[in-house]
């Protein structure tokens, strides 16, 4: 199928939507005029009807007056029980007959007939001929107006048009809306919220894949290293189990890796999940006592918070639970023996907020942690979980943020906001 220019329909209906006002335009015009004048000959032979009859003397007495234009008589045995006009055609003329009544008693009526033929030419020949004429540069003008309008009215799609054609993602530019009609300012937003997030994906993207390399390699390189040293000559048995140890070792923390990057691919197929509807704050309530049974080997205790009694949405449940582990499991690794964990829900107008506090060490503000491979601390593990969070939430199109606590206690603040409302019961 042939693609069809969206320039080309807007100006073809611009076209035929002017050309019918003027048409339509036109033709009321001269149906008004053309009213008007038969109004007027109307008139004129209804006051002449009138005049006729404060003279008459009697039915025998009339004289019928004829001219070129114009005949008047007096006619009887009309079944007529008011004046009245009739338009007829004859001979190739055109005329107007009054029957005006001047004796109903007697059924006498006065006739009237006039040639309206001039008037009918005048006005097909001088007010029909010069509207039509007077219709040719109109539409002239009409195509000029309707060519500059259409590329006034399509300049800012053609715009934005040129600006995303010439992207890719070594040239993620934004979109200035300083140019752009108010009506285009929320695509335009639009737009430049999806750029943000594909520069962001492309560049997390290429670190993944680099520091995948780069994670993967070194554990390679060690247990290469090792096992060659101790190949080099015949060691003691125990020797030999140090390095098989410190090769398991290694496989290991390889095999987190390998999870944790195939956790990525489930994320981006979890995109096409479909929704749940759920009660948000029962569902949170029962994932608070499974996080207990995680926290309870070193004593901490988490407590669940919310400003609402019930809470119901519609969310992808796996994204979600990806967020939200991902939260409570660094709160717990982070947080010391016999600490707390607070886990909050709160419900706003336009949006749902849940957080995650802890009593850890904090973070580095200026570090950004849910770029791949980014570690807090001392503690063990591949560096990919909030980079999987921030994954998941770009999914639900919700924001994950990590800051410092700022009541004066150490530790962090894991939220989440799901922009998308919600109905409460």
């Amino acid at each position: 199928m042939k693609s069809k220019s969206i320039y080309r329909q807007f100006y073809n209906k611009l076209i035929i939507a002017t050309s019918l006002f003027i048409i339509t335009l036109s033709f009321i015009f001269y149906e008004y005029a053309r009213a008007t004048i038969y109004d007027d000959i109307q008139n004129d032979m209804l006051k002449q009807s009138k005049q006729i009859e404060k003279g008459y003397i009697s039915f025998e007495k009339f004289a019928p007056v004829k001219s070129q234009y114009q005949t008047i008589d007096l006619i009887k045995n009309i079944e007529l029980k008011e004046l009245k006009f009739f338009n007829y055609q004859k001979g190739g003329s055109y005329y107007i007959k009054l029957l005006y009544p001047f004796d109903l008693e007697n059924k006498i009526f006065l006739q009237i007939v006039r040639n309206i033929s001039f008037e009918r030419e005048l006005l097909y020949s001088v007010i029909f001929k010069n509207l039509f004429i007077l219709a040719i540069p109109g539409f002239i003008l009409m195509l000029l107006y309707s060519l500059v309008v259409s590329k006034s009215l399509l300049k800012p799609i053609i715009q934005i048009n040129k600006k995303l054609a010439n992207m890719d993602e070594n040239s993620l530019t934004q979109i200035d809306k300083k140019d752009l009609p108010i009506e285009f300012h929320s695509l335009a937003n639009s737009i430049n919220s999806l750029t943000n997030r594909i520069e962001t994906y492309v560049k997390f993207k290429k670190e993944l894949f680099i520091g995948a390399a780069h994670e993967l390699k070194t554990p390679l390189a060690v247990m290469k290293l090792k096992n060659e040293v101790t190949l080099k000559k015949k060691r003691e048995i125990e020797q030999y189990e140090e390095a098989l140890k410190l090769t398991v070792k290694q496989i290991d923390e390889m095999n987190k890796m390998i999870s944790s990057i195939l956790d990525i691919g489930r994320t981006e197929g979890a995109q096409f999940e479909q929704t749940t509807d759920i009660d948000l704050v029962d569902y949170m309530k029962r994932k608070t006592n499974d996080y207990r049974m995680l926290s309870a080997q070193k004593n901490i205790i988490i407590t669940f918070f919310s400003n609402v009694n019930h809470l119901n949405t519609s969310i992808q449940l796996t994204l979600f639970n990806q967020i939200i582990q991902n939260f409570v499991q660094n709160a717990i690794k982070f947080t010391p023996n016999e600490k707390s964990i607070a886990i909050k829900l709160r419900k706003t107008k336009d949006e749902i907020i849940i957080t995650v506090t802890d009593e850890g060490i904090g973070i580095d503000e200026s570090v950004d942690l849910f770029a791949p491979f980014k570690r807090v601390g001392n503690q063990s593990g591949v560096g990919l979980g909030l980079f999987l969070a921030k994954n998941a939430a770009d999914a639900l199109r919700a924001k994950v943020t990590l800051t410092n606590r700022t009541d004066g206690k150490t530790g962090c603040v894991a939220k989440l906001v799901l922009n998308n409302p919600s109905n409460l019961d």
